[in-house]
């Protein structure tokens, strides 16, 4: 068994090797495009920089597995393998660092910077939408200018014929409400042609927001599509800008104070005094009804313009490194095969570990066994009576020792001499 392991080992030594390399080579190649896309400078210098560095890449991610490849399958005590594996450890945290987020850059860095676009197209969107519902909401409060001023102007009609004061003329009272009604009117006249205005800026706003979604869905350079996203954009927030300033509702919460802070009651003209006490009352009353009015239509400015104007943020282009990083959350998948790259041949690291300590199991088959001394007493003791018996018939069974002539002569002849004399 462990001479086939040792065989499999050996056999697939190149295989491994071109293996590692070319895993390396693809690093290399990844973060070239990856490193390309940070510099700027000439098309030379950036080409060559980024061709510097991705071989440093490609022969570090070599020359650091293989390393280990060598070393931790052959290394047995527990200290050395910690120490090797805190190594490995480190060394992966470095190659994602220098290699692996350039990888994912490469792989899905146009994506992330469609990402993008798609992301701040979204935005000014919903800023264009705010924009135009606030600059709408205005026209919201018109029936309520228009219903306020039409109730003034009946009452100024009625008190000509002495409706409110019980004489009838266009004293004090009717040109007090006339007054009123004139400035409603002329407030009304203002959110009504603001109408149009609003209406052309929101075709404009929809027409941009229009090409930059041809932009962010079109095929070609991505960098190209970028400048020209920015352009729209630039446009965009001008005409959002324009939206804003043509919104009513600030115009009418500034009308609808003035009006009810500034009212100025006139002095009645009465010609008895019982005349112009029921003028001052009637008056009285007008500037409450006035201060109602104003309060309501305050109120309802305020809750159009909100917690305040829409200010849409700058467009910010990105590079594909930058891209990856902000929207890593949507690219798992391609930051997952980036990394893969890098570290896969950690999990060749792990299979020779396994594998050379099966040998060196097969080759040691008492490793880990243990023995007290007792049973090493007693293992030893039977061991010498096994060998007592298998000596003891083997002497028995031993033939007798003979001497022949022949042997003596040969060995020694003077002795055979003397035997014959």
């Amino acid at each position: 068994m462990a001479n086939l392991l040792r065989e499999g080992v050996t056999s697939l030594d190149i295989t491994m090797r071109l293996t590692l390399g070319v895993l390396a080579l693809a690093s290399g190649v990844y973060t070239y495009l990856g490193v390309r896309e940070l510099l700027d400078g000439s098309a030379i210098m950036v080409s060559f920089a980024a061709l510097i560095y991705s071989v440093a890449v490609s022969v570090a991610i070599y020359t650091f597995w293989s390393f280990l490849m060598r070393f931790l399958p052959q290394v047995q005590d527990t200290v050395s393998r910690v120490w090797l594996a805190g190594a490995m450890v480190l060394g992966s945290l470095m190659i994602v660092a220098m290699s692996s987020w350039l990888n994912a850059a490469a792989l899905a860095g146009g994506a992330a910077l469609e990402q993008h676009l798609a992301t701040t197209l979204q935005d000014y969107t919903r800023n264009l939408d705010e924009s135009h519902q606030r600059a709408l909401g205005a026209q919201s409060l018109l029936p309520d200018i228009q219903l306020a001023s039409s109730r003034f102007a009946r009452l100024a009609e009625a008190e000509r014929s002495g409706a409110l004061t019980g004489t009838g003329g266009s004293g004090t009272v009717v040109q007090l409400l006339s007054q009123m009604s004139t400035q409603l009117d002329e407030l009304g006249r203002e959110v009504a042609g603001s109408a149009e205005p609003v209406k052309t800026l929101y075709a404009e706003g929809s027409a941009h927001i229009a090409k930059m979604r041809e932009l962010v869905s079109a095929q070609g350079d991505i960098k190209q599509r970028t400048d020209g996203f920015g352009a729209e954009a630039l446009k965009l927030i001008g005409v959002i800008a324009s939206l804003e300033q043509a919104s009513m509702a600030p115009a009418v919460r500034r009308a609808a104070d003035d009006l009810g802070k500034t009212f100025i009651a006139p002095a009645a003209d009465g010609r008895t005094s019982e005349l112009a006490g029921r003028q001052t009352a009637v008056v009285s009353s007008v500037e409450k009804s006035v201060a109602a009015q104003a309060s309501a239509l305050s109120r309802a400015a305020s809750e159009i313009i909100g917690a305040g104007p829409v200010e849409p943020a700058r467009f910010q282009a990105l590079s594909t490194a930058e891209a990856v990083l902000r929207y890593a959350d949507d690219f798992l998948p391609s930051w997952a095969g980036a990394i893969s790259i890098d570290l896969l041949p950690a999990v060749l690291v792990l299979i020779l570990c396994v594998v050379h300590a099966a040998i060196r199991r097969e080759d040691d088959p008492t490793a880990g066994e243990s023995m007290t001394a007792a049973q090493l007493v007693t293992a030893m003791r039977l061991l010498r009576e096994v060998e007592d018996e298998r000596l003891v018939p083997a002497r028995a069974t031993a033939p007798p020792i003979t001497t022949d002539d022949n042997v003596v002569t040969a060995l020694n002849p003077s002795r055979a001499g003397k035997k014959s004399d």
